[in-house]
């Protein structure tokens, strides 16, 4: 079984478009298949379409959000209650093909973990396009994983990949760096890419702050998740250098050059950097101490074993 995923808000007039798009794609080629809609507490009728839809297709489950919690919430929500083997989340603007669903499914068949879609011919305004290569460039540089297009929805992966990530905020596009970081392999193919025609972008300029801010986390967890104090302790050591650095030159003005201690601010940025280095690494040795408690208490493995060969499971 797959699983489709599609988070909705304030998208009354192209849900039924959507539905029958993605009805005759899945009975062309013959899939097994949920469709799972989230509403993420849209003011239009968008709970009335969708309420309608499921009590004439079987297929379809509906999730109603309380109020508005943002796409990544609505996707999570989505991965949880999907019961396929295989999920593809996609938007619920029509700007996604459906019709790209069996390439996806054909490139994931060549032995591939994640299926990324590639809007290669982009139909949106160069106010949202322009930000978006910015974007996808520097994803690509810090995270490691090299993918044209983070931002576009309609990807396919397979669950077991994916079943334990957790996502926050607005990181949602991040889930093929968190399915490498399982040992996951990723591919990329072109799909095809329509102009809005009905409804309002949910997408602004705002979201470039976003994403760079989580992207701080992403590189964060990929590399101090386990050992936060490498990061908290490295730069409370470079703060207590500059601390020494700046009474060793006070001095030195001192004895030297007669200059008084009043009249120069480095006894202060001296204690400045001090205090700054210790409680630095003090947050280090908290964040060790949280980061310890996370899988102990939990009884959660810092590894992740592929198989086992001659191995009997204890």
């Amino acid at each position: 079984m797959i699983s489709i995923i599609i988070p909705v808000y304030n998208e009354s007039e192209n849900i039924i478009l959507l539905y029958e798009s993605i009805k005759k794609t899945i009975e062309k080629i013959n899939l097994n298949s949920e469709i799972i809609f989230i509403n993420d507490g849209s003011k239009d009728n968008t709970e009335d379409i969708l309420s309608q839809l499921a009590k004439k297709d079987n297929r379809i489950s509906v999730i109603n959000f309380k109020r508005n919690f943002g796409q990544t919430a609505a996707l999570m929500a989505g991965i949880d209650a999907a019961k396929g083997e295989i999920l593809i989340p996609m938007d619920g603007d029509l700007q996604n093909d459906p019709s790209d669903i069996s390439n996806l499914l054909a490139k994931l068949n060549e032995g591939y973990d994640v299926v990324s879609g590639w809007r290669k011919d982009r139909h949106d305004s160069l106010i949202r396009v322009f930000p978006s290569k910015v974007a996808n460039f520097l994803i690509s540089r810090i995270s490691g994983v090299h993918l044209h297009d983070y931002g576009c929805s309609l990807k396919a992966y397979r669950k077991d990949v994916i079943k334990d990530i957790r996502l926050y905020g607005e990181m949602h596009r991040f889930i093929p760096i968190y399915a490498s970081w399982q040992g996951g392999k990723i591919a990329e193919i072109p799909v095809i890419h329509h102009a809005r025609t009905y409804g309002v972008s949910k997408y602004g300029m705002n979201r470039i702050a976003k994403v760079m801010l989580d992207l701080i986390v992403v590189k964060f967890m990929a590399n101090y998740s386990n050992k936060p104090i490498y990061i908290f302790g490295g730069v409370g050591l470079v703060s207590t250098f500059f601390s020494f650095l700046s009474l060793i030159l006070a001095l030195c003005l001192k004895i030297f050059n007669g200059t008084s201690l009043i009249q120069t601010p480095l006894p202060l940025l001296s204690v400045l950097f001090l205090v700054i280095g210790i409680m630095t690494i003090l947050m280090g040795l908290l964040a060790e101490i949280i980061m310890r408690t996370y899988y102990e208490s939990q009884g959660k493995s810092i590894y992740l074993v592929k198989n086992k060969l001659n191995l009997d499971d204890h």
